[in-house]
């Protein structure tokens, strides 16, 4: 595909984008690299017209599975939402694609390990609003994140090879707010001698913990969060403004209020998180859990997981869902909202 700006070629490998001479996409300044994952490197990098602090990542030409385009083409569709990072360029810098988007702070990964790994229930209610607030706006845009890889939170339809919905976006999140309440999930550190029977087993023990059992000690809004998702019909249209009031009901039982005071914000004596030139890995790893766009104010992502082969779809469910699915688009993943 070609560039959607002009294009300036200045090297054939990434590796070699440490120098800070080095300019990409016309005015695109290539400083430190972040981080590199499954499918390309990433780098800090400085719009030169503003200087800007941006993101650039990097894939070869020739992958297997190119995600770049799709993520520009999926932050389009996105454009104008609130929390939706914003897409500056993409296009081909020698044998590799690149891709310019908002330079984001810290996932909530990184701030759960400097919360100790757990948050409180306070954090967890407020982070539930943002994020269910972020996937509907999503599904307004008819995408779903239809996540297939991330056995840790996928729902369980997903592990019965049933094609997904907005349903499955749900109760993927579901399982991320109890991860965060918890610590971990029951179906972690399970032992398999292959990814596709560590898959099976994850997904046996999922359908085999009862709801009141993995939320048990937790408020009970969260269990109701939970069987009220996975009780969704493939195409029913879910009650998100139900669902927020469930942890509207949790801050108000607590006596607590959405104020925006998130457990990080009260480290360092309350001067909050602390890790100048910290940034995530944003979406370089091929698999995440659902990645909700960024808090305006903190940059927040949801954490990264164990990557697991995504399951064979069975096709006859593909055939009784097609109907519907026809008036929906899958989000293309790849870190796109990361």
């Amino acid at each position: 595909m070609t560039s959607h700006q002009p294009s300036t070629t200045v090297s054939t490998t990434p590796s070699s984008h440490s120098s800070s001479s080095n300019v990409v996409g016309v005015h695109y300044k290539v400083g430190k690299k972040l981080g590199e994952g499954s499918f390309g490197v990433l780098y800090e990098g400085t719009n030169l017209l503003n200087n800007q602090s941006v993101a650039i990542k990097f894939e070869p030409r020739k992958s297997d599975a190119p995600q770049l385009r799709d993520e520009y083409r999926t932050y389009k569709i996105l454009a104008g939402l609130h929390g939706v990072p914003n897409s500056y360029y993409y296009g081909q810098e020698g044998l590799h694609n690149i891709l310019v988007i908002d330079l984001l702070g810290p996932s909530l990964e990184d701030l759960f390990d400097m919360c100790g790994r757990q948050f409180s229930t306070k954090t967890v209610a407020m982070l539930a609003k943002q994020m269910l607030y972020r996937v509907e706006n999503v599904h307004e845009r008819s995408l779903i994140y239809r996540l297939s890889g991330t056995a840790r939170y996928m729902s369980i339809n997903t592990h019965l090879g049933r094609e997904q919905s907005r349903r499955d976006d749900l109760e993927s999140l579901g399982h991320v707010f109890m991860y965060f309440l918890r610590g971990s999930l029951p179906w972690q550190g399970l032992k398999a001698a292959t990814n596709k029977q560590k898959y099976e087993k994850i997904g046996e023990k999922k359908q085999s913990t009862p709801v009141k059992e993995l939320c048990a000690s937790y408020p009970e809004e969260f269990g109701v969060y939970l069987q009220y998702v996975r009780k969704l019909g493939f195409e029913e249209t879910p009650d998100y403004d139900f669902l927020r009031e469930l942890f509207n009901k949790v801050l108000r039982n607590n006596n607590e209020t959405d104020d925006g005071v998130y457990d990080w914000c009260l480290l360092n004596n309350g001067k909050g998180w602390e890790t100048p030139h910290h940034h995530s890995m944003q979406g370089l790893d091929e698999i995440k859990p659902p990645v909700m766009p960024p808090s305006p104010q903190h940059g927040l992502q949801v954490p990264p997981a164990q990557d697991i082969p995504p399951v064979q779809q069975q096709q006859q469910q593909q055939k009784n869902d097609r109907g519907f699915w026809h008036s929906f688009m899958s989000l293309i993943t790849c870190g796109a909202l990361a």
